[in-house]
């Protein structure tokens, strides 16, 4: 199988101090057991992905728990957040310079890329999973012009441009601010497309009436299987009237493996299941109408080790067993390639020559 994954951090990875061109034995870093690195992702069939830049705003950073690293910064301070945020992009440039990872253009672009061949570099679009690094939205050209394909303007603790998922559900507020309506604007005219995955309720709300484009959920699954959380953690979880909603502007949803976003009893050390994922899968399909609207979006080792994915999914090559999962449950080859790697593929106008 080829796949193409919607949200890998690997520049974060890398930032948390493992080294991504080694094996899994040997990466080293933070989120031990690993299931990502460049050589695993090759050796797993995924031959596209969106890599992220993930930063994250500190409260209080001199709090005792308070996470540090250099994509951490204070609340509320762009520059340092610029710094955070072009520091992942500058390695991104800097593997595709060394024909580790090939650079996917703007969804639209006229070019092509087609489908590498096995053992050859990854296609990659740079996703920026919160909007903070730029500093204002008339920034967003040179970030565009640098590689980023898709924003999401906020992660769980929000950003200067909307509220995230973390957000109190009560709070009037916690929508978009007047820098993410400006940002919409110029995401729009520009052809970046919209993440909606760690936006609240809210800002999700104001920025599908904020825009009329195709906009992606790069890494969510279904609120409507995740029954008994609180409102504040089901907000992580797409509700059905956004799946259908992304859906018929042509967007994608991702589906996310952490064990912990597909079965709502799972606890601490447990494992979910692969036929939980289908379960997420198909009800995005039976929401969409259709099965052209689904794909992957790990979130593998995004601050997560690999014992917290699915029995039987423990690396990259482990993701053939949804998809022979998916045909038990009577999927057509074409449908199973669909979700694979198709369905995205084809929102990015990538080609699938050999």
């Amino acid at each position: 199988m080829h796949w193409f994954d919607a949200h890998l951090d690997l520049a974060y990875l890398a930032e948390c101090g493992r080294d991504m061109h080694a094996d899994l034995d040997d990466c080293r870093g933070r989120y031990l057991p690993a299931a990502v690195t460049l050589p695993s992702l090759r050796d797993g069939g995924v031959r596209a992905c969106l890599a992220t830049i993930f930063t994250e705003a500190i409260p209080d950073p001199n709090a005792p728990d308070a996470e540090s690293g250099a994509f951490a910064y204070p609340l509320g301070d762009a520059g340092r957040a610029y710094v955070c945020g072009m520091r992942q992009l500058k390695l991104y440039q800097a593997w595709a310079a060394g024909n580790a990872i090939d650079p996917m253009p703007m969804r639209g672009d006229a070019r092509s890329r087609e489908l590498p061949r096995a053992g050859g570099a990854i296609v990659a679009g740079v996703l920026m999973e919160c909007a903070d690094p730029i500093r204002t939205p008339d920034e967003l050209d040179a970030w565009a012009d640098a590689g980023v394909v898709a924003i999401g303007m906020a992660w769980w603790r929000g950003s200067r441009y909307a509220a995230g998922n973390g957000a109190d559900p009560d709070d009037a507020g916690a929508g978009l601010t007047d820098m993410g309506r400006e940002l919409a604007k110029r995401m729009d005219a520009r052809g970046v497309v919209h993440d909606l995955s760690h936006l609240s309720p809210r800002a999700t709300l104001q920025l599908l009436e904020a825009t009329d484009t195709s906009v992606i959920a790069s890494h969510s699954n279904c609120r409507a299987l995740m029954a008994g959380q609180d409102a504040r953690a089901a907000q992580r979880h797409l509700d059905d009237a956004t799946i259908r909603e992304i859906a018929r502007r042509g967007g994608v949803v991702g589906i996310n493996l952490l064990s912990d976003f597909l079965d709502p009893r799972i606890r601490q050390g447990q494992r979910s299941t692969i036929d939980k994922v289908c379960a997420h899968v198909e009800h995005v399909c039976e929401i969409a109408g259709s099965r052209a609207h689904v794909g992957l979006g790990s979130d593998m080792d995004g601050g997560f080790t690999a014992d917290r994915l699915p029995v039987g999914i423990d690396t990259p090559s482990d993701l053939d067993r949804i998809a022979d999962a998916l045909r038990t449950r009577g999927w057509s080859d074409a449908d199973v390639r669909g979700f694979a790697y198709d369905n995205w593929a084809r929102f990015w106008g990538l080609s699938r020559k050999l």
